[in-house]
């Protein structure tokens, strides 16, 4: 007892002892260890996994839900009850037997599986689980959308993309912190990096994990999405249809790449702007004729007022901006540029030799154009002159908030400051009202880059 007490109160005898350790003994330690390889890590098994919640119907009265097996699994089930406060509901579930479908990718072969649950009461908690009758799921919930609108929230998402399981996943966590009972996530595009790597989407779906099988996803396609068809050509990627289920209302061609939703008071436009524009631009203007919803939010992946340096789209822009002022389009979500930029109500027709001041736009169509990022990929912003706020290297996620005649806008930080916000109220016969509201933080812009005459 003693011989510890006078060891443990002498710092130097404890420093000879620990120096006197022979190297050897910490050498080598490691080096058994064996990098985890992408076939293995992302393995499809009998357990279900990629479990994702989306809609291809109304949100009031039906919920779609995706998952994956390995092949052994033929025939996938899912089991529905309205949720209880007790363990008893199981008992009262029904069963519906999935549509099945095999894919072979760059690392394996798997089954993907969907349900459509159909015939919901609008407003109510359900409960489901997935599996094959032997192999389920946990128990996971969501609630159907209210008849009548209620104020809701949804979380939108720049690209991720790159480094996707170490650097994104912090992010729609983050996100969840804030806003934990979100109708759901909007993505707009570039998921992934490459359209056609499985270990890539494993890393997509574990970063959100158990969140994407309780909050359904709205998506779509980015560039990045888009993989070489063998006649050289781009084409969606072979993982986007079997991964999600989206309503397939678009163009023919188009189907769960292109189309548009309603929920509750907000109808979401979701266009793939990789291919096929013109078209798109038709389809549009018979989707926004036809609106009646109060809201109305456009999504797609490459920005009509491009926050990239030497990144403009211009055909994109002179299609479908007519169509989003002609219909007063409230707010348009976009990814593709790896900086941050958010438009006022004054915007330019084009940005070709843009003056320095905004007091030269005087358009007040009542759109809001907005690009994010909110993976680790950065690049330099374009800096135009009527962004109301800009950014670069932030990553980013977009709280939105709707209460009837009222939108809130909050851009928050991978750490959850407050970088941008403004709210749109509802007017009457009149253009929305635009209230700029004070973030938390200043503007993250690198310095200007000295140009060499």
């Amino acid at each position: 007892m003693k011989y510890h007490s006078i060891l443990f109160r002498s710092p130097l005898l404890m420093t000879c002892l620990l120096l006197a350790v022979p190297a050897a003994a910490h050498e080598g330690e490691h080096d058994h260890v064996v990098q985890v390889q992408a076939d293995e890590m992302y393995r499809p098994t009998a357990m279900p996994d990629r479990i994702v919640l989306c809609w291809n119907n109304d949100p009031r009265t039906t919920q779609a839900v995706n998952w994956r097996t390995s092949q052994e699994v033929s025939k996938g089930l899912a089991e529905i009850a309205v949720a209880e406060a007790g363990p008893g509901f199981p008992e009262k579930a029904r069963q519906v037997v999935a549509t099945t479908e095999a894919l072979t990718t760059d690392i394996n072969k798997a089954h993907f599986h969907s349900v459509s649950f159909t015939d919901l009461t609008p407003g109510t908690r359900y409960a489901y689980r997935v599996g094959d009758g032997t192999n389920w799921s946990e128990w996971f919930q969501f609630s159907t959308a209210d008849d009548s609108p209620q104020p809701f929230s949804f979380i939108y998402f720049g690209d991720a993309q790159n480094n996707v399981r170490s650097m994104w996943s912090r992010v729609i966590r983050e996100a969840h912190r804030d806003l934990p009972k979100a109708a759901f996530f909007l993505h707009a595009g570039d998921l992934i990096n490459r359209a056609e790597k499985d270990a890539e989407w494993g890393e997509w779906f574990g970063s959100g994990g158990w969140l994407n099988a309780m909050i359904p996803s709205v998506a779509v396609p980015g560039n990045h999405e888009q993989a070489k068809a063998e006649d050289g050509q781009r084409r969606l990627s072979h993982h986007w249809r079997p991964s999600f289920t989206f309503p397939e209302n678009g163009p023919e061609g188009l189907e769960e790449s292109c189309y548009t939703m309603v929920y509750q008071n907000l109808r979401i436009i979701a266009l793939n702007s990789n291919e096929r524009q013109a078209e798109q631009a038709a389809w549009l203007e018979t989707v926004l004729q036809k609106n009646d919803s109060q809201w109305v939010a456009c999504t797609f992946h490459h920005p009509i007022f491009s926050t990239g340096k030497d990144r403009d789209n211009p055909e994109l822009r002179d299609l479908w901006k007519p169509l989003f002022d002609k219909y007063k389009v409230d707010i348009v979500l976009q990814g593709h540029d790896h900086t941050y930029g958010r438009t006022g109500f004054a915007v330019p027709d084009t940005i070709a030799n843009v003056p320095t001041g905004v007091q030269a736009f005087e358009q007040r169509h009542g759109t809001v154009y907005v690009v994010s990022v909110s993976g680790p990929k950065m690049y330099n912003n374009n800096r135009l002159p009527f962004m109301k706020r800009l950014a670069e290297d932030t990553q980013l996620y977009q709280l939105i908030h709707i209460d009837g005649a009222s939108l809130r806008f909050e851009a928050r930080t991978a750490i959850g400051e407050l970088y941008d916000a403004f709210e749109l109220k509802k007017q009457p016969g009149q253009t929305n009202q635009l209230i700029e509201l004070e973030p938390e933080v200043s503007e993250n812009l690198r310095e200007p880059a000295i140009e060499k005459s």
